[in-house]
């Protein structure tokens, strides 16, 4: 395995942008391939089944450009995929679960409220998640949440609605924290914390991923001995205009850290 070789990132469509800008800062002269599969998304509301077959056509797409690791940066896919990925390839496979256990593990009072997509929240993945540290949470599958992000409806009166529509059984709780159990729901942070008291933090995963990446990649040394700035191929299987907005909402998600 070459270290030459770039770092492939696979997403439905634009969510998993936010965990690459995240990483890209941290490894700054790495080169990346960013597959997001814009002309399937939504995953989390379709069958294991499809999002597994998807999954599995998106890194062998990837795996014959040629990667060295594999960051599967959409929650939704890893619940269905992760197993069977890394069964198959000998590189360094990194998956993303709900930040429920740093919730969990930082907590000082009130509830914990973790939004993830329909299929997350049903796998057995997420069952294992939540039965070990989900004492004091309450798992709020969000059917259509992560569609505001790929439309790029960032702020507008439907997701105020939504969001509050969500939220609007918990108003008169102590939210301790909210666990954005969806790389697409990182964009959406300023909305989601306009709902909520000014204490509540909200927690992503970003941060674990990266240094998982980052331990997985040094033992096995292929970290980039690359001097130069590196770079990111953005790829999608949906239409030119999708693949440029991808490169789009990567700026935005570069100016998030």
């Amino acid at each position: 395995m070459s270290k030459d070789l770039p770092i492939g990132f696979f997403d439905s469509g634009i969510g998993g942008l936010s965990m690459l800008a995240a990483v890209m800062k941290r490894l700054p002269y790495e080169r990346f391939v960013y597959f997001g599969d814009s002309a399937h998304a939504p995953y989390g509301t379709k069958s294991e089944q499809e999002v597994r077959e998807l999954t599995m056509s998106a890194v062998q797409f990837l795996t014959k450009r040629g990667i060295k690791a594999l960051v599967v940066a959409c929650n939704t896919a890893t619940s269905a995929g992760i197993g069977a990925l890394r069964d198959r390839y000998d590189f360094p496979v990194i998956g993303i679960e709900p930040a429920l256990k740093l919730a969990h593990d930082t907590r000082k009072e009130g509830l914990i409220l973790v939004l993830a997509t329909p299929l997350t929240v049903a796998s057995e993945k997420y069952h294992s998640l939540f039965e070990q540290y989900g004492e004091h949470a309450i798992t709020l599958p969000s059917p259509g949440l992560m569609d505001f992000v790929e439309r790029e409806e960032m702020n507008s009166p439907a997701l105020q609605q939504y969001l509050s529509d969500l939220f609007e059984p918990y108003k008169d709780q102590s939210i301790d924290a909210v666990v954005l159990g969806c790389t697409h729901y990182l964009f959406l942070k300023d909305a989601i914390a306009s709902c909520l008291p000014k204490y509540t933090r909200l927690l992503d995963s970003n941060d674990g991923v990266a240094r998982q990446l980052i331990r997985k990649l040094t033992e096995q040394n292929l970290l980039s001995d690359a001097k130069d700035a590196g770079y990111v191929d953005i790829i999608s299987t949906g239409k030119a205009e999708k693949e440029r907005q991808l490169h789009r909402i990567l700026k935005v998600a570069q100016s998030l850290f």
